[in-house]
């Protein structure tokens, strides 16, 4: 065969692989996707995630199954997904946590070079919410009771570098207070310690903790975003009594690392479709969650900033794994 044929034979294979991949790309989802999620059922990742995956199995026919693996802070999902298949049928979903940074360099895995950035769904405010017991009702007398009595009052978290534990440590960091810590498996568990008036205090995810707080079992003091909440438009924020602080979690779905780009931008379009839905939109407000949309450049961008954000908080905080 001489190379004028060779070369003709090699481009026809390659025009068949790519039609084949565009024919794969365009039935996407032919089969279950699996949507792994780092923690247990009852946080705002799960919330937000369930409320994801029953919209697009409702919009492309195909079951989207949630797969919740919690523990060691996001860490033993976050090395399962990564170690999963990279052909668009396997995925995950996260939020703020970064538990693998406490523990790095022991720990191989993070958020930047382990995963390819899918999709960004939104962000949420924090809440800054208290057992209806504790006779506080303002983050300035919670800050007053916490200088008055150093490490008595106990704030429940969703384990080792998750975003109730960084939200209140950077709260702690800027306030100069002494709060307990007390980590869970998850934002559900942590929630639930505080409502049966364990612990006292819960600064972690809006989503995780509207309906208790709507019912009356937990109160809430302030949000932390950088206005008040539209939901709760008479609960200040954080930040007119700490100025300055800021903590607001984010959603979002990833791939394992090796995923083709085109695999991802097909994903990336279904769910930024998913989230024009006006139902999902519906109950996602009711969550406390606001959706958002930009590129997986973007998010991967994003990703990078977060990481260095908390990162310090670690540093100066001085937090280690436990």
């Amino acid at each position: 065969m001489d190379m004028k044929s060779l070369a003709y034979r090699i481009l026809g294979s390659a025009l068949i692989a790519l039609v084949l991949l565009g024919n794969a790309l365009a039935a996407w989802p032919e089969k279950t996707v699996r949507v792994v999620i780092p923690w247990p059922p009852g946080g705002s990742t799960d919330i937000v995630g369930r409320l994801l995956a029953a919209e697009l199995t409702q919009r492309l026919k195909q079951q989207f199954i949630i797969d919740n693996r919690a523990g060691a802070g996001s860490i033993i999902g976050l090395q399962l997904a990564s170690q999963l298949p990279p052909d668009g049928y396997s995925l995950m979903l996260t939020s703020t946590a970064y538990g693998f940074l406490i523990d790095k360099p022991k720990v191989p895995i993070d958020l930047v070079n382990s995963f390819a950035p899918v999709a960004f769904i939104g962000m949420g405010d924090s809440a800054f919410a208290v057992h209806p017991s504790l006779r506080v009702n303002s983050v300035k007398e919670v800050i007053d009771l916490a200088k008055k009595r150093p490490g008595e009052l106990l704030y429940a978290s969703s384990g080792i570098g998750g975003f109730p534990h960084m939200s209140t440590e950077l709260f702690k960091m800027m306030t100069k207070t002494n709060i307990t810590h007390i980590p869970f498996k998850g934002g559900g568990p942590a929630a639930a310690d505080v409502m049966a008036g364990h612990t006292q205090v819960y600064l972690g995810s809006l989503p995780t903790i509207a309906a208790f707080i709507t019912s009356g079992r937990m109160k809430l003091l302030a949000t932390g975003g950088v206005k008040r909440n539209a939901n709760f438009p008479k609960v200040p924020t954080v930040a007119e009594t700490v100025p300055g602080y800021e903590s607001s979690i984010w959603w979002g779905l990833f791939a394992p690392k090796t995923t083709p780009a085109d695999i991802i931008a097909r994903v990336h379009a279904e769910v930024n479709t998913a989230l024009t839905s006006p139902e999902l939109l519906r109950r996602l407000d009711e969550q406390g969650a606001v959706p958002a949309k930009m590129s997986s450049a973007e998010f991967g961008k994003l990703m990078v900033s977060e990481t260095n954000k908390w990162l310090e908080v670690i540093r100066v905080a001085g937090i280690k794994g436990e």
